[in-house]
């Protein structure tokens, strides 16, 4: 209960802080500010966010320290689900529930939409007012390392270039370290970023263990749940990676093959924050919840 009452408070709150930044943006063409909006208010889980404000209060910060950092990682996050769904990558028409940004609007205006969220992302961070010079440097820079051509982006063109292809497990694994688990990464080390001390070697060593388990954990749910899942529950359309013919964590595993493995990556998490000083009890609810969820 408490997870899922705060998970609902960092939903409420990020929506928030969201509007009031791009708000403050003042895009100088309606129509991008509308799909602006469209492609990062229109619902989400906000795990991401979440894991910047738990990573920050377990290691002695505030929620207002970590709000710059929240902002932009789901703006970036926005970003890459807008593009994602472009006919020229995984050409969806369902994202949330709702119709994709290229479907309510127009390809060029979704594409603009996401070169908008992206850029405005490093001009939140740039302007955080709870960071000093040396915190924002070191928030711009993880940001940008997660979601460019050593993350992210390289995640997603590998992911492009294997659609109908044999992968190997350890294959399937490098590409979602990078594609999916950059950013979760990214969420876990900005809010340890953001605590009014620079966390030990070791803390943060043993972050990131925690955040590769739960990130590579995500994605094999992810997998499941594309299996097994109601597009009336996940937002989107059940059985698209089937229909694009990607290789999944079920498709080389079996689903009983996955879920064992789920669970590994888990467990390992949770072991993982044993060597986190503070109180990390929502970044263990969080690792729980990323293999129990239903979308």
């Amino acid at each position: 209960m408490m997870l899922a009452s705060r998970l609902q408070m960092v939903q409420q709150r990020i929506a928030g802080q969201l509007q009031q930044h791009l708000q403050a943006l003042q895009p100088a063409d309606p129509r991008l500010a509308e799909a602006m909006q469209y492609g990062v208010l229109n619902g989400g889980k906000r795990l991401r966010p979440f894991l910047i404000y738990a990573t920050c209060e377990a290691l002695g910060g505030t929620t207002e320290a970590a709000d710059a950092a929240a902002v932009a990682m789901e703006m970036v996050h926005s970003y890459s689900l807008v593009h994602d769904d472009l006919p020229a990558m995984d050409d969806d028409d369902l994202r949330r529930g709702k119709p994709t940004c290229h479907i309510a609007f127009d390809e060029a205006t979704a594409i603009l939409a996401g070169d908008g969220l992206l850029t405005a992302a490093f001009a939140v961070l740039a302007d955080a007012p709870a960071q000093t010079d040396t915190q924002r440097l070191q928030l711009i820079r993880l940001l940008a390392q997660a979601a460019g051509a050593a993350g992210m982006v390289a995640g997603q063109n590998i992911d492009l270039g294997h659609v109908g292809k044999p992968m190997t497990l350890a294959q399937l694994e490098t590409m979602h370290r990078y594609k999916t688990g950059a950013l979760i990464r990214a969420a876990v080390l900005m809010g340890a970023a953001c605590a009014p001390l620079a966390p030990a070697a070791a803390t943060l060593q043993a972050l990131t263990d925690y955040a590769d388990a739960v990130g590579l954990a995500f994605q094999v749910w992810d997998d499941i749940l594309d299996v097994e899942g109601d597009t009336a529950v996940l937002g989107k359309q059940q059985g698209s990676d089937l229909a694009h013919n990607k290789p999944t964590y079920p498709s080389l595993l079996g689903l009983e093959g996955a879920r064992s493995k789920a669970t590994e990556l888990i467990d390992r998490a949770q072991q993982a924050l044993l060597q986190v000083p503070g109180d990390t009890s929502l970044l263990a609810g969080l690792a729980r919840y990323v293999i129990n969820r239903d979308h």
